[in-house]
């Protein structure tokens, strides 16, 4: 067992790592969360069925285990300051600069927005958009159907552009 658990590490790391890293942006906390999901991949390795594909197995380990560091460190998804980044935008004098600080506030603010959607259309849409998951595999990870996936996917990108919207004041 743990020559095959070797394997599927060395196989998986990069994506699930990649996943992570979309999610946290920050390299330390991408590789400590990938660094618990295999831990509890390999803790609950007997229970893996072969149902889904081994990637949407971990890669569902891997957003459980964001969710859990997001809900012990709550404070952390509340302390988004616009208004330093706001300061920053306007004092400094390069565009790049500026085209920085707005992407990352775009960034932020559709996080924030995608963390306020019901755990459902979360799912999906962080399988979809971090994990780069194709609707069957979300479907099977999530047991809903490809069309579900789908759908709910297609909601949850309308329900994130009202929230952003709404944020920007567009």
């Amino acid at each position: 067992m743990k020559q095959e658990f070797e394997a599927l590490y060395q196989e998986y790391f990069p994506r699930i790592y990649a996943f992570l890293y979309k999610l946290t942006e920050s390299h330390d906390l991408a590789e400590e969360l990938t660094q618990e999901t295999f831990y509890q991949a390999f803790v609950s390795f007997y229970r893996f069925r072969g149902d889904s594909d081994v990637f949407t197995w971990l890669a569902s380990i891997g957003k459980h285990t964001y969710y859990r560091y997001l809900r012990k460190n709550k404070h952390m998804a509340d302390n988004i300051n616009t208004e330093e980044l706001m300061e920053l935008y306007e004092s400094e004098a390069t565009e790049h600069l500026a085209d920085t600080v707005e992407r990352r506030m775009l960034a932020e603010c559709a996080k924030k927005a995608l963390l306020s959607l019901p755990k459902k259309y979360q799912d999906v849409m962080i399988l979809r958009v971090y994990a780069e998951m194709s609707y069957a595999q979300i479907g099977d990870s999530l047991h809903i159907s490809e069309n579900s996936a789908r759908v709910i996917y297609y909601r949850a990108k309308r329900m994130l552009l009202e929230e952003i919207q709404n944020e920007y004041h567009v």
